[in-house]
């Protein structure tokens, strides 16, 4: 089912396509790609942060649920080296940093439909050679589809005439439970290790083992606001790899989510601030499945390098019972 959402800064059309199979409903926005419901058979609240206001994810709302890119989290100095030529970019973030890729982030962007059923939808993107300093014309797609009984998977595919970096998450905030905030949720992360942040919460360039620190969630354990403060990419693997389970989370109602990701890193944020109206701090918690932050001025982390013929594949995998 297609329906309007709303209407862009500029003017567009924004499009909510809902799409469903055995007990999972997702609603996704064309505005960012935009999850902005999973709604579980039998369970009375949302399942993930968002808005039936379009108006919130021109605001404090823009990183709810929404895909990132080109490059999603951290660039330091706004810049990198992309085939040997220094490339800055939109300084976003403490005066320094881009975020997010700037304003010509896919979250900022309204995609078009390019198909949609009761199951599934494709939604497509064009980024313009140079837009906010980022090379290529590149040629995107997000398919979203649900299976029974309740598993929802997007593939991001992403081709370029240009060599760049690239590098995709989707930002969903999720509280299993519909509460306050997520305090009490059970979280386990298939991670032997962990990226540490500098003061602007990127890495530092260590890649430091989980083993004996408040980043280790080999075993699954209550998880509290605040007891550690998170906004770390954990280490999944040194490159991308097959589909594979990484993280499991659980609600005191009885709620999973399981996540399965090809990427090599996760980056859990704990949502410290508040930013839907009416909220609390640590409303949800963020999940994002990506390349390793900041790859291209660690020379030592995985690339993430795009070159014409060789398009990029991203998948993640949701899959919820109670």
């Amino acid at each position: 089912m297609i329906e309007l959402f709303g209407s862009g800064p500029s003017g567009e059309t924004v499009k909510a396509v809902t799409i469903r199979a055995g007990g999972l409903t997702a609603r996704i926005l064309t505005w960012g790609a935009t999850l902005q419901s999973a709604r579980l058979a039998g369970v009375a609240h949302d399942l993930t942060l968002g808005s039936d206001d379009f108006a919130d994810y021109l605001g404090d709302l823009r990183h709810h649920g929404s895909l990132i890119g080109p490059v999603v989290n951290r660039l330091t100095d706004a810049q990198a080296v992309i085939r040997g030529v220094q490339r800055q970019f939109e300084v976003n973030y403490n005066g320094r940093h881009t975020l997010h890729s700037g304003a010509v982030g896919c979250h900022l962007q309204n995609w078009q439909i390019q198909s949609a059923s009761e199951n599934a939808c494709d939604l497509t993107l064009e980024l313009p050679d140079g837009a906010g300093g980022f090379p290529g014309r590149r040629q995107i797609s997000a398919r979203f589809e649900i299976s029974a009984p309740a598993c929802l998977t997007m593939t991001i595919t992403a081709a370029t005439d240009a060599e760049t970096i690239l590098n995709f998450a989707n930002h969903s905030y999720w509280n299993l439970d519909g509460t306050q905030t997520w305090a009490g949720h059970q979280l386990k992360i298939a991670a032997e290790a962990y990226l540490p942040n500098d003061a602007d919460f990127k890495p530092t360039g260590e890649v430091a083992p989980v083993a004996n620190t408040p980043m280790d969630f080999r075993q699954a354990r209550a998880i509290i606001p605040g007891a550690p403060e998170m906004d770390n990419c954990l280490v999944l693997s040194r490159a991308q790899a097959p589909l594979r389970d990484v993280l499991w989370l659980t609600g005191t109602s009885g709620v999973t989510m399981t996540v399965a990701t090809t990427e090599p890193g996760i980056q859990i944020y704990d949502q410290r601030g508040v930013q839907r109206r009416g909220a609390e701090a640590y409303e949800g918690i963020a999940v994002e499945a990506q390349g390793w932050p900041d790859a291209p001025n660690q020379p030592h982390f995985p690339q993430i390098t795009v070159k014409p013929g060789a398009p990029l594949t991203q998948i993640t995998r949701w899959k919820f019972a109670r």
